[in-house]
């Protein structure tokens, strides 16, 4: 077993008020794609999920670095 360190990326999308911002409409409606344990695999959900809606301009999906938030100081370490 590696220990490799623990990096935590929530994978969550939905509908924004203007594309170029990260004002969702409907807080309720936003879809949690999942949380993955590094980037790359938070990576391939996210293109996933936003291939789906391509055609769609107030669809957004965005990759947040739970890890960065649940230890902020460890990120020079």
């Amino acid at each position: 077993m590696t220990d490799k360190k623990q990096l935590l990326h929530l994978v969550m999308g939905g509908r924004v008020t203007d594309p170029q911002t990260m004002q969702f409409q409907d807080l309720n409606a936003i879809e949690v794609v999942g949380i993955f344990p590094d980037y790359p695999t938070a990576l391939e959900a996210w293109r996933g999920a936003a291939q789906r809606t391509v055609d769609d301009a107030e669809m957004k999906y965005v990759i947040v670095h739970l890890h960065r938030l649940l230890d902020p100081g460890a990120e020079g370490k």
